[in-house]
């Protein structure tokens, strides 16, 4: 991860958490392989990469949080908040350098250290763990996830443990004093041949985020392709994920130049997103100018893979998840919207509550993290509602209901659904329970089956279902930068976008928010994403309304 900007202050998150009903473990139909942009599995149907990343890869060359909880604990809490899969990060010392791997125990390692904190900690939850070499210890980490049937991604975060990253820190691009490209590839081959027949190890990401001066696409070609050859030659079972240039935000070079392998069915590209990767843009700008400016950046460094039929798994992302942050919110809901238009293979930055020592600092706490601290709980409930849409394959090979919509409102991670007191009024609900959507050439937005049409019914006033579908007031157009407010007109001429009352989470018709060059103005709660889907979510089974019951017949 980039070097973040300062964080500020504490801000709850005002929206409710719902708890998710349903808990899958992903799919053991294992080695993965491509098919076009999509992951799939040896049956042909898709396999949504939904990571967290769980540093392995700073000074103590251990899984953070060990000196917190039980290894096979923080494994169930990783699938109880929804994830399937780690990007689990390594040295490269950790595969090259015999004595660090095989000589140095856990024990050794915090001792070396002076955290004797997490020397205690780890004994009482992880005795078992605690005097063996750090490479085993790393081992017994990849098996506890398998057992509990959450897939890997070895993440070659750097060569010399300690935090990522700067352009001068030595392990930046090839030929740096900490990265000598025939050292890289020998490690890259002994990882690939030590979880060679490890089944949950689905993928390895070869180097994170290449920068500093001497980066160059020449060299990049060059020595990725090499990596890639070696990993498949150790490993052919694993999935090769190749990252950009310029801290993994650019891709853009592959549009004129393919990368050449012996091998296909197995290559993956990353990129990275963050807010911080664009200054303080998000705050100091109009939030729909800004986030149509980037997401066609993000577009054209790396999107565009999407359509020439290559997997883009989005390694990094995240925010502080304090909510204090107005750079961080307004990208969240912008990148929410892409991320679920796009369904997107993605690994949230980060799981780790807190660091055993992060650049000279014991036990910082990671604001960015999942869970709290103490590693106990999720940090805050609310992120995990807003990331659980793109917790779910939304496209691609496997069974298919036919092309649809949801309504998907980013700032809570819901979805537009029927309200359970009037079904002629709209809510939001769970994505899981929302009622398949038309959007029609017409610019009605209609439910499937239903002869009737969402409407405005003036400002401030609940949205409904009616049959005037002609009417102004019952055709909607995305508009703005953002193309996130999705407006009608009424039959004043009056331009009205689709917003949230935040008392009882109804869906309202308000005035647009944000369409002049205002940087102080927060449009969030009119976003909505009109999103594509082909995939039923799980969860419970949606019937049509009783179209003689009194509600509908006031139409």
């Amino acid at each position: 991860m980039a070097k973040r900007l300062q964080r500020q202050k504490l801000c709850l998150f005002p929206f409710f958490f719902l708890a998710f009903s349903f808990i899958t473990k992903p799919n053991k139909a294992y080695p993965l392989s491509t098919s076009s942009r999509w992951i799939v599995d040896e049956t042909s149907q898709r396999v949504k990469l939904s990571c967290a990343n769980w540093p392995s890869h700073l000074q103590p060359v251990v899984a953070e949080g060990l000196s917190k909880k039980p290894v096979e604990e923080i494994a169930d809490k990783i699938v109880g908040m929804g994830f399937n899969c780690v990007r689990l990060t390594w040295p490269l010392d950790l595969a090259t350098n015999f004595t660090l791997a095989h000589n140095v125990t856990v024990r050794q390692s915090f001792q070396s250290l002076g955290l004797y904190d997490d020397f205690v900690g780890f004994q009482t939850h992880n005795p078992s763990i605690i005097d063996l070499p750090l490479i085993d210890a790393f081992k017994t980490v990849v098996e506890t996830l398998g057992n509990e049937g959450v897939m890997v991604v070895l993440d070659n975060h750097v060569t010399k443990p300690g935090w990522c990253c700067s352009d001068d820190d030595g392990n930046g691009f090839f030929g740096d004093r900490f990265f000598d490209p025939t050292v890289w590839i020998s490690g890259l081959t002994n990882m690939a041949s030590i979880f060679n027949g490890v089944s949950n190890v689905v993928g390895m990401s070869l180097r994170n985020e290449l920068r500093g001066s001497r980066q160059n696409t020449n060299d990049w070609f060059k020595y990725m392709e090499q990596g890639a050859e070696a990993v498949h030659s150790a490993n052919p079972n694993v999935l090769v994920i190749l990252s950009g240039l310029h801290y993994d935000l650019d891709l853009s070079y592959i549009r004129a130049q393919p990368v050449n392998l012996s091998f296909d069915g197995k290559l993956v590209f990353e990129l990275h997103w963050y807010a911080f990767s664009d200054g303080d843009s998000w705050a100091t700008n109009n939030p729909n100018d800004i986030c149509g400016k980037i997401s066609n950046r993000v577009n054209n460094a790396g999107g565009f893979l999407l359509d020439k039929g290559y997997p883009l798994f989005l390694s990094e992302f995240g925010i502080d998840e304090r909510g204090g942050n107005i750079n961080d919110n307004r990208f969240f809901g912008c990148f929410l919207g892409w991320a679920a238009e796009n369904d997107i293979d993605w690994a949230l930055w980060v799981l780790s509550g807190s660091y055993y020592i992060r650049e000279g600092v014991a036990g910082m706490v990671e604001f960015y993290g999942a869970l709290d601290a103490d590693w106990n709980d999720a940090r805050n409930s609310s992120f995990l509602q807003r990331i659980s849409l793109l917790q779910s394959p939304l496209q691609g090979p496997g069974p298919q209901t036919g092309d649809y919509n949801l309504i998907f409102h980013p700032l809570t991670g819901l979805c537009m659904v029927q309200s359970q007191i009037n079904p002629t009024k709209l809510a939001l609900g769970p994505c899981y329970e929302s009622e398949p959507w038309s959007y029609t050439s017409e610019n009605n937005l209609k439910i499937q089956g239903l002869p009737f049409c969402l409407q405005n019914t003036g400002t401030g006033k609940p949205v409904k279902l009616g049959i005037s579908c002609w009417s102004p007031v019952s055709k909607w157009h995305t508009i703005s930068a953002s193309e996130m407010h999705l407006a009608s007109t009424t039959s004043e001429q009056i331009s009205l976008c689709l917003d949230v009352d935040g008392s009882n989470n109804v869906v309202i018709a308000n005035d647009c928010k944000c369409m002049a060059e205002d940087s102080r103005c927060q449009p969030m709660s009119q976003w909505f994403k009109i999103i594509k889907a082909t995939r039923r979510l799980k969860g419970p089974i949606t019937t049509l309304p009783d179209l003689s019951s009194p509600e509908w017949s006031s139409l």
